[in-house]
Order: C-alpha cells, then structure tokens, then sequence
C-alpha cells in the first residue's frame, strides 16, 4: 500500500491587503447580494466573476418554495458568464454572503454542486480560477484553482 497525502493552501487577507482587481471583486459580489431572492432563508449570497476580458459578471441566489428548485449565486453568474459571453475563461470569482445581521463575518464557500460547475468552467476555460472569499473578518484567497475546494473531482476526463 502506498499513503499519499495532498496538502491545500490558502491566505487570509484584511480587507485593506487585497489588491485593487480583487477588492472590486469583493464589492461586486457584496452589491449582488441585494438581487438576492431569498425570502425562506434570509440568507442572501452574491458571487461576482472575472472573465478574461476583464468583464465582471455577476449573480445571486434565487431560491423557491419548491426546494430545489433555486438556484445559488455562483451558478447563476457562471450560466450567465457561459451564456452572454460564450468561450471566456473565468479567471476569478468572489464570494459575498449576508443576513439579518449583516455579512458574514467568515467567509463562506461554494456547495458541491457549485463546485462541480465551477471545476468543469476552469477545464473548459484553461486556467485555474482564483477564488476571493470575503467575511468582515477576513477575507480568503485561495489560488490553487478548482482542485484545491473540490479534489478528485468528476469531469470530462473521468468518462474516457
């Protein structure tokens, strides 16, 4: 038997460490959070994407009585994204999330299903995608790309 080990990395950064691109991220994904749809939970998400253009499109989450029929933000940017702009890669995406309360003081990350679109959006696109997690007490940015949130991932590959 051989025991291998993977280790993921990532940074926790102060609102006034991140570089200019991705503090606009930040601000884009907490904007989109008042588009949020979210009268069950009370929980309102933006996410807010970097096409390699520069563009920044941006989503919220859409719930519905008939759960699952919502939808969360990061997929509703990445479809918008893969249909408004067909073949941009996605370079970033930054992740916002508040209540009642206000954001959330630790970050929060994509559901599996997210990270299952998010992966297949990263191998289409080439590159690996930077992730920008804010929470009001520290913001993450994780740059090893989709493997580093959803290791041994299924995709395209795993059907040859």
């Amino acid at each position: 038997m051989k025991k291998q080990s993977r280790t993921i990395e990532w940074s926790v950064l102060n609102q006034n460490e991140l570089d200019s691109s991705d503090l606009m991220l930040v601000n884009a994904a907490k904007e989109a959070t008042s588009g949020s749809w979210s009268p069950y939970s009370g929980f309102k998400v933006g996410a807010a994407l970097l096409l390699d253009d520069g563009t920044v499109v941006t989503g919220s989450n859409q719930e519905n009585a008939a759960y699952p029929s919502g939808l969360c933000a990061e997929r509703t940017a990445l479809f918008t994204a893969g249909h408004t702009y067909p073949g941009k890669a996605v370079k970033a995406l930054a992740i916002a999330a508040r209540n009642d309360k206000g954001f959330t003081a630790q970050p929060i990350t994509p559901c599996g299903a997210c990270r299952q679109v998010l992966a297949e959006t990263e191998q289409r696109g080439g590159s690996p995608i930077r992730y920008i997690l804010y929470g009001t007490e520290g913001t993450m940015l994780i740059e090893g790309g989709t493997d580093s949130i959803l290791p041994f991932c299924f995709g395209a590959d795993s059907m040859k």
